[in-house]
């Protein structure tokens, strides 16, 4: 079957690609241990064609006012991608290659494409959003669910960053246009990193994994007790309003995000 999971294989790195499940990495293990949580909330799936949450659900699109699915009352989140059945264009055995066309509630014919690439301290995933019809307002990223803890009596994950600036969060936990000086966690933010994401995710005496990107925001959730989340995305939440990225014919919206390791 076409949206059969896929099982990519380097060295003693192993990745499931779920593309019957909203195009999401179900499992990432190194040396036999699991880094992404499992269970209802698991693997990283993939934000498209917009992230975060949507004021409202509502977007505006030219001149036209689209409406968005509440998903997250009052607001729309995620983007549509997720909760589709992606098909497999191109599998070998550390490459996989899927595809998602875009439908209702989302108002333009789009394809979404994702590659992944294993190798044995790192994956990479590359995802862009294709129009041949109308020009719309999109953005893209990946929302991972990283295992606060790898077992084995083992202490909790460790996140290291140094963003230029947070995105005021305001009550209805959407930016409010002001930036502020990072503040201390625990976090569900938005950050800016104008050189581009860097981010570091370390297990102590077990593993430092670095999640980074040529987009300069990332959104950091660790309020949950099983998982942090690292999120590279191509703006901010709400950003098909106040930071849209215009797909056309003639240009894609492209992001790419590579997590690499390393044992300690």
């Amino acid at each position: 079957m076409s949206n059969e999971d896929i099982t990519l294989t380097a060295g003693d790195a192993e990745v499931t690609v779920a593309p019957g499940n909203g195009g999401r990495v179900g499992s990432l293990r190194v040396g036999g241990v699991e880094l992404l949580r499992q269970g209802a909330k698991f693997g990283c799936f993939p934000m498209a064609p917009w992230c975060g949450r949507i004021r409202d659900g509502r977007f505006l699109d030219g001149a036209a006012v689209r409406q968005m699915p509440l998903n997250s009352p009052p607001h729309a989140i995620h983007g549509t991608a997720r909760d589709g059945a992606w098909t497999r264009a191109r599998v070998t055995g550390s490459e996989a290659v899927i595809t998602y066309d875009l439908v209702d509630p989302w108002p333009h014919p789009a394809r979404v494409t994702q590659a992944f690439t294993l190798t044995e301290d790192a994956l990479t995933l590359t995802m862009s959003v294709e129009t041949y019809a109308d020009s719309f307002p999109a953005q893209i990223g990946w929302h991972p669910w990283f295992n606060r803890n790898l077992g084995g009596g083992g202490e909790d994950v460790r996140v290291d960053f140094r963003p230029a600036w947070q995105e005021e969060r305001g009550d209805d936990h959407l930016p409010t246009g002001r930036r502020v000086d990072p503040e201390p966690g625990p976090w569900d933010d938005c950050f800016g990193m104008p050189g581009g994401v860097d981010v570091t995710l370390t297990w102590p005496g077990r593993l430092e994994l670095k999640v980074g990107s040529r987009e300069e925001w990332v959104v950091v959730y660790d309020e949950q007790e099983a998982a942090v989340c690292v999120e590279p995305q191509t703006g901010p939440p709400n950003g098909l309003n106040t930071h849209p990225r215009l797909v056309t014919p003639i240009e894609p919206l492209e992001a790419t995000t590579t997590w690499s390791w390393r044992r300690l």
